[in-house]
């Protein structure tokens, strides 16, 4: 099969960053979907192992990257159950198999949803990823209480994660939705999204948050530079409080002064459930298809931003540049080989 490979941790402009290669299609394990890639979408956690700072290969060793894909599957392995051939999908995978920048991929199925039926690949393919982290952000670590009031404020609501953060919240609570965003294009981009206010993180956000909502909010999804935002969030949020991360802040964050308050502080990182085989990573596979019948109903629709073409060397070193630039909106697609 084809496959799109990198082998060395290089600049993405570097012509060599990413190589078409010629690989075996995988075999898959009993409890395996094979899947005929036909879209992938790109997230900062590509780049960042591209780049040697996530689990991956040494240098000199070739790996296939790509956490988020929509197919079809072509074969099932001896255990499987959930799905059989020809069955249209979409999934992020597990951060320590072989990757989605390929013509196949194997993934086990209870990481699996069935592809909304009212989106294309592409479409479908900018959601996995950001749709299980925000999912397992609000409801699986903050455990946002969906029938009582409120206020969330997401730091980075125009990113992928923000950017259906926003619709879950939106949809499926009663929280008044915060954002933050800096510039007019993403600002828009947030209301466009769901958020019922956007302000400007550029900005102290204490007081704007509580013009908004004078007792504070109740939940915190950090999801860009909270060691920049850390005294402000805290001062921004109510007594017994959750914030949740899912960026490594890029210096040391004074977690006692979470103590008066009794703000409590989650991590999420999406491959957790997939890297130990928790009894419950089959969720992934369950919100996953919830989602896909929020977007058949109209309530939740594509995050995808941009869209490349097709999956090749080139364009795949334009996306990680993108990506790597930190301003962009949604997700950054690609499509077919």
């Amino acid at each position: 099969m084809k496959a799109i490979s990198f082998h060395k941790s290089l600049p993405a402009e570097d012509p060599q960053c990413f190589i078409e290669v010629s690989v075996d299609a995988p075999k898959p394990r009993p409890r395996d979907v094979l899947v005929e890639v036909r879209a992938i979408s790109v997230n900062p956690v590509d780049a960042k192992i591209r780049g040697g700072k996530g689990p991956g290969k040494p240098d000199g060793q070739f790996q296939i990257l790509g956490w988020d894909a929509a197919g079809v599957v072509k074969e099932i392995g001896s255990g499987a159950t959930l799905f059989k051939p020809g069955d249209e999908v979409y999934y992020a995978g597990a951060v320590d198999r072989p990757g989605s920048y390929a013509e196949f991929q194997c993934v086990d199925e209870r990481l699996v949803g069935r592809k909304p039926r009212t989106l294309g690949f592409a479409e479908a393919a900018a959601l996995p990823l950001t749709t299980i982290t925000a999912w397992e952000m609000l409801f699986d670590r903050v455990r946002v209480d969906k029938s009582g009031p409120g206020a969330l404020l997401i730091l980075g609501g125009a990113g992928g994660v923000g950017s259906i953060a926003t619709q879950l919240a939106r949809q499926l609570t009663r929280l008044t939705v915060i954002a933050t965003a800096s510039r007019p294009e993403t600002h828009q981009w947030c209301l466009r999204m769901g958020a019922h206010h956007v302000i400007d993180h550029r900005q102290p956000l204490a007081k704007q948050v509580k013009a908004i909502a004078p007792a504070g909010v109740n939940y915190v999804l950090a999801l860009t530079k909270v060691e920049d935002h850390f005294d402000q969030l805290i001062e921004a949020m109510t007594p017994q409080s959750a914030m949740a991360l899912i960026e490594n802040p890029a210096r040391p964050l004074d977690v006692v002064s979470l103590k008066p308050k009794s703000i409590s502080l989650h991590w999420e990182f999406m491959f957790t459930r997939s890297r130990y085989e928790t009894p419950d990573m089959g969720e992934q596979g369950r919100l996953l298809n919830e989602v896909a019948a929020l977007v058949d109903a109209g309530r939740i629709v594509s995050t995808m931003q941009t869209n490349l073409g097709t999956i090749t060397a080139d364009n795949m070193r334009k996306a990680h540049a993108l990506i790597e630039s930190g301003k962009t909106t949604g997700k950054i697609v690609l499509a077919g080989f």
